[in-house]
């Protein structure tokens, strides 16, 4: 039996980096704090957040229009500020990556480059649970080049009685049906079940096949190591509100492999932040797009939404994804011996693979009576535990290895055994 004396043990051997962050204060339960393990929705906000957006605003305030170019961080290259560090996280070169938009908007505008049906060539294939806005927007995709969304969309299921999709499955499909695939879209860490799927050998597979390789990395960003160029990927996409704790609704970044960069065949909305930087502001009527990646931006940057997300990832320059990923492993298999104890005797089932190489630092669990949404309210109100729930009956766990703790985790178990009875 783990107790909580191990876990405080635990933590003073191997801290993380909470200090870092602002951790909420706890409804219920007998802890001051939360024990948060919803940052795979939302990451907690880094203290050095506040201070840093508000110097921002206090250049509004003292420049006006000035700032643009006088602010201690200029307005008019704000982005660029962005670039090197997600180039970094991602495993890519600063002209693949750029910091814009949402990540649905971002996904639609690499899609009108990237999804190019002919022929018998259409379709588009992503995994059976994606998360809904991908669903939705392949599927608009679709329909806006005439086809049936219904027949144009694949959507790959795990085999009868599980819950992942096995790499060799996806690989079996592209090597029978690739010659159809316009587009394989998958997700790098599933949101539901925290599966990391195998992204350099479906990658390497779905190129072979002749399709265009695309990756939502919304939940693998900030999650795991990535290396995008290297593994030859067309474009990805991802969120920074999650693992990368840059608030609500947060910009997401874009990855476009060089091979793609400057080629005038590819198709693409364009706006004033297309054009090249030096001649923005000529005002010409005809954009000339650079060699990078910055081709695929439109509207001037949100400066006020971009420090946050530079403030995150000035913070994962420091610590860097190679340990974060150790403390992840550390962190995420203490949390999965807990469970097992728990899941041992009780309807509870964790669904996200065994094999740590397989997954994040998420641990899905079923529940086999009632529903999750009232469990998790159950665990906040009664414990102080945060987690996140998906209807019908999936309660994720996310031991972030930033800020979450190994208390974090053994209030986890101790939570749910006090909340869900035993069957035995």
């Amino acid at each position: 039996m783990h107790t909580e004396e191990e876990a405080r043990t635990l933590d003073a051997a191997d801290p993380g980096h909470r200090h870092l962050f602002l951790v909420p204060p706890a409804e219920g339960g007998r802890y001051p704090e939360v024990a948060y393990l919803a940052g795979n929705s939302l990451g907690l906000q880094p203290r050095a957040t506040r201070e840093e957006l508000l110097a921002d605003l206090d250049a509004w305030r003292r420049l006006g229009v000035e700032g643009h170019l006088e602010a201690e961080r200029p307005w008019l290259p704000y982005h660029e500020l962005l670039t090197a560090p997600a180039a970094r996280l991602v495993g890519a070169r600063p002209a693949e990556t750029v910091v814009m938009n949402s990540l649905t908007v971002n996904l639609h505008l690499l899609m009108v480059s990237f999804y190019r049906p002919a022929g018998e060539r259409t379709r588009i294939v992503i995994e059976d649970s994606a998360f809904p806005s991908d669903s939705y927007a392949v599927r608009s995709q679709a329909r806006f080049h005439g086809l049936d969304p219904d027949t144009a969309v694949v959507r790959l299921r795990p085999r009868p009685g599980e819950d992942t999709l096995r790499t060799e499955d996806v690989l079996d499909f592209l090597a029978t049906e690739g010659h159809t695939v316009a587009l394989l879209l998958l997700g790098g860490v599933n949101y539901l079940t925290g599966e990391l799927m195998d992204i350099p050998a479906i990658t390497a597979a779905g190129r072979a096949a002749g399709a265009v390789v695309g990756w939502d990395l919304a939940h693998a960003a900030g999650n795991v190591p990535l290396a995008l160029h290297d593994w030859d990927v067309d474009f990805a996409a991802w969120c920074s509100y999650k693992y990368l704790n840059s608030g609500p609704g947060a910009l997401g970044g874009v990855f476009v492999h060089e091979r793609h960069l400057g080629d005038p065949a590819l198709p693409r909305f364009e706006g004033w932040w297309s054009t090249e930087a030096t001649t923005r502001f000529e005002m010409t009527p005809v954009s000339r797009p650079p060699a990078t990646v910055e081709a695929w931006q439109i509207s001037n940057p949100p400066i006020f939404a971009m420090g946050p997300v530079r403030t995150s990832l000035e913070l994962f320059d420091a610590v860097g994804m190679p340990a974060l990923r150790e403390r992840s492993l550390r962190l995420t298999g203490y949390l999965e011996r807990l469970l097992d104890e728990v899941t041992a005797d009780r309807p509870l089932t964790v669904v996200t693979p065994r094999d740590p190489a397989r997954r994040g630092c998420q641990l899905s669990v079923r529940i086999g009576a009632g529903s999750a949404n009232q469990l998790t309210k159950r665990l906040r109100h009664e414990h102080g535990v945060i987690a996140d729930a998906r209807e019908p009956d999936i309660v994720r766990f996310a031991p972030v290895p930033l800020y979450s703790t190994y208390h974090d985790c053994w209030r986890v178990a101790d939570a749910l055994a006090a909340t869900v009875e035993a069957t035995s």
